[in-house]
């Protein structure tokens, strides 16, 4: 009787909190996390993170005692943190970077030149003409060093940052006579504002490029497992009520792994910004996942020509599709096993041994494929449409299993160079 009445008591208390303006605030609260989406919460928390960051670096110009050493030159702090301050973590510490080796490059030269011209030709016309050639000479130099390819990739901003400060530097030191002081205290307002950047984006709830790039590779796999799946039920099954919404899914799965390439490169060069964290060392081989990337939209093209053929009205008749039904599914499962074992395999960042497994069962599956459309199979020499379209899905099952073998090899030897992981 004592417990019946300790649980009432319980659950009065239950009833009154939830009543109470903090339970309101916590089921208010709990509501709006479940309607908010993951990377919404992470587009809030970065939009968070500017705004305290932004707060932190007008201190410079709130403050009196700060402002009082820093002066005018507190905007190039605010500056600083508007234009590198990036979503993820490794594109805030690479811009910051490149705007560091731009801003000393560009303000040393710019400081030497000034300095030069002034005791050469004083303030004259001379020194400005000399000053306008330089300018011509550097910008034009710099430009032309900036389009190259593999600078313009990881270097392009601080190519244009020395490109500015240089200029900037040069060109004021014609009129004003202590170049050296100003370039310092432009520089010391960038270093703060680079300091506070990192500072938050790194070590306030860090959005890391190569997590997600890890992430996305993984998820193509299991997309792309799915897509054949449903490739081979809408092909022997064709009277599905559901076949419809398989062929969108289908569709729409491979479009997404063909058109992550922009986003893929984009990743991956941010992530070779990045410091050693979690399950990634300092030299990660980011270029293998762009290599994985590439064959999984290759075999994303082949899905969608397989689903071209499912789809084409000039199909053979049930009783060709029936005598290929079983080996085909049993095909169709050991490739649908095959990718979700890879994916786990690196997401998880852990060796399945594809040599030993994997690749044993793709090659027997391939040679049991071929031995369906050989001259010395039940269908001999292939003399009729409905013969060709059967060769067509077999070859396009084939170039399948040879995309998958490839994948498994690529996958070995990034557990190899990465270090994953056995059982």
């Amino acid at each position: 009787m004592g417990s019946i009445l300790v649980l009432k008591n319980i659950q009065n208390k239950d009833e009154r909190h939830k009543f109470s303006i903090f339970g309101i605030i916590s089921n208010l609260k709990n509501r709006i996390i479940d309607q908010i989406s993951k990377q919404d919460m992470r587009k809030l928390l970065h939009s968070i993170k500017v705004g305290v960051a932004l707060v932190l670096v007008s201190l410079l110009y709130l403050l009196d005692p700060l402002y009082e050493q820093v002066g005018e030159n507190a905007m190039w702090a605010i500056m600083t943190v508007v234009v590198i301050f990036e979503f993820y973590a490794g594109a805030t510490l690479g811009k910051g970077l490149n705007r560091g080796l731009g801003t000393i490059l560009g303000g040393a030269l710019g400081c030497s030149a000034a300095t030069f011209a002034q005791k050469v030709g004083g303030m004259g016309k001379g020194n400005a003409v000399f000053i306008g050639s330089l300018v011509f000479i550097i910008g034009a130099f710099a430009t032309y060093f900036r389009l190259v390819p593999s600078i313009k990739k990881r270097y392009d901003y601080g190519a244009m940052i020395f490109i500015l400060t240089f200029n900037l530097v040069i060109v004021s030191g014609l009129r004003a006579e202590k170049v050296l002081e100003l370039a310092r205290d432009r520089l010391s307002t960038i270093g703060m504002g680079f300091a506070v950047c990192i500072f938050i984006n790194l070590l306030v709830f860090p959005a890391w490029a190569s997590d997600e790039l890890h992430d996305s590779t993984t998820h193509k796999f299991q997309l792309l497992a799915d897509s054949i799946e449903g490739c081979l039920e809408n092909y022997f099954r064709q009277d599905n009520e559901n076949m419809k919404d398989n062929q969108t899914s289908i569709s729409s799965s491979c479009k997404a792994v063909l058109h992550s390439k922009a986003k893929d490169e984009t990743l991956a060069n941010f992530a070779k910004w990045e410091p050693w964290h979690g399950k990634f060392g300092l030299h990660y081989p980011w270029t293998k996942y762009l290599q994985l990337g590439e064959l999984l939209r290759e075999l994303a093209t082949i899905v969608i020509s397989l689903k071209g053929c499912i789809q084409s009205p000039k199909q053979p008749s049930s009783s060709l599709k029936q005598s290929i039904e079983e080996p085909s599914e049993a095909v169709g499962v050991t490739l649908v096993w095959s990718l979700r074992e890879l994916g786990e395999s690196l997401g998880k960042m852990r060796r399945c041994n594809q040599q030993v497994v994997i690749v044993p069962k793709l090659k027997s599956t391939r040679q049991e494929l071929s031995s369906i459309v050989s001259p010395t199979s039940k269908f001999g020499p292939i003399e009729n449409a409905d013969e060709l379209a059967i060769a067509s899905f077999v070859f396009l099952l084939t170039e399948i299993v040879e995309k998958v073998e490839e994948l498994a090899k690529e996958i070995e030897e990034l557990g190899e160079i990465a270090g994953f992981h056995t059982k």
